[in-house]
């Protein structure tokens, strides 16, 4: 059996797939027979090619379930662990933005009694690059 196209394995349907894994698996296990009772070389280079075969089925396979699945829990609120986006730990738990604009009520209250000064020049002409105050 050649190579298969991962394109072509795109296009099968589950059940179509599902009969490919089972005959490259008989396929695997015949080599794999040849190749204890001293079969031809060219047998024994082929398991390679058929164990990536049957490696490239499976991953198209979890692919379209993967797929299936984000489209049933598209709207959903909860998501299954999955199928939520892999992200580092610390980003997982990093505040949220509400949570950081959060304040306590002792802040509050030193905002409110004690606010930012503002210092602000209302300067005319060139009174700061120039002298002083000599105007």
């Amino acid at each position: 059996m050649a190579r298969i196209k991962v394109h072509e394995l795109r296009q099968k349907s589950k059940v179509d797939l599902l009969n490919q894994l089972r005959e490259l698996k008989n396929e695997l296990a015949l080599l794999r027979v040849a190749k204890v009772t001293g079969g031809a070389p060219n047998k024994l280079t082929k398991i390679k090619v058929v164990k990536l075969s049957i490696a490239q089925v499976l991953t198209v396979i979890s692919q379209k379930q993967k797929a299936a699945l984000r489209g049933v829990y598209k709207n959903k609120k909860l998501l299954p662990l999955d199928l939520r986006p892999k992200k580092t730990r610390a980003i997982k738990r990093r505040h949220s933005k509400h949570q950081l604009s959060l304040k306590t009520q002792r802040e509050k209250k030193r905002e409110m009694y004690f606010p930012m000064r503002k210092f602000g020049y209302f300067i005319i002409g060139c009174l700061v690059c120039c002298n002083y105050g000599s105007i």
